[in-house]
C-alpha cells in the first residue's frame, strides 16, 4: 500500500505563486508515476501534471508554461510549482501516484483559492 498526504495548498491572489508537495509513504518503490490532478466545484476532475518513472512531463493544456512539476524519487516525493496563477486554477489539487502493476492512489487533496 501507499500513501499520500499533499500540502501547502492556500488562499493566493492571482497572478502570484504556490508551492504544493506531496509526501508518499509505505510501499513507494512500486510507484511508477506520480503527479497532480486537480477538481474545480461543478467540474470533473482533471489532469494538470504528471512525473512517468521514466522522467517524462505530461502536463494539461491549462497549466503548460505556468506550472512546474518536480519529483524526488529517494524521498518519495512529487512538488507542484504553481506561477501565475488565475481565478481558473482554483480548485482542490489532488496528488495521484500509480503503481508499476498499474494501481492507482489518490491522497485527500488540498485546496488551492486564487482571489481577485
Amino acid at each position: 500500500q501507499v500513501q499520500l498526504v499533499e500540502s501547502g495548498g492556500g488562499l493566493v491572489q492571482a497572478g502570484g505563486s504556490l508551492r504544493l508537495s506531496c509526501a508518499a509513504s509505505g510501499r513507494i518503490n512500486v510507484i511508477d508515476n506520480m503527479g497532480w490532478y486537480r477538481q474545480a466545484p461543478g467540474k470533473q476532475r482533471e489532469l494538470v501534471a504528471i512525473k512517468t518513472g521514466g522522467g517524462a512531463t505530461i502536463s494539461g493544456d491549462s497549466v503548460k508554461g505556468r506550472f512546474t512539476i518536480s519529483r524526488d524519487d529517494a524521498k518519495g516525493t512529487v512538488f507542484l510549482e504553481l506561477n501565475s496563477l488565475k481565478l481558473e486554477d482554483t480548485a482542490v489539487y489532488y496528488c495521484n501516484a500509480r503503481s508499476n502493476s498499474g494501481i492507482v492512489y489518490w491522497g485527500k487533496g488540498t485546496l488551492v483559492t486564487v482571489s481577485d
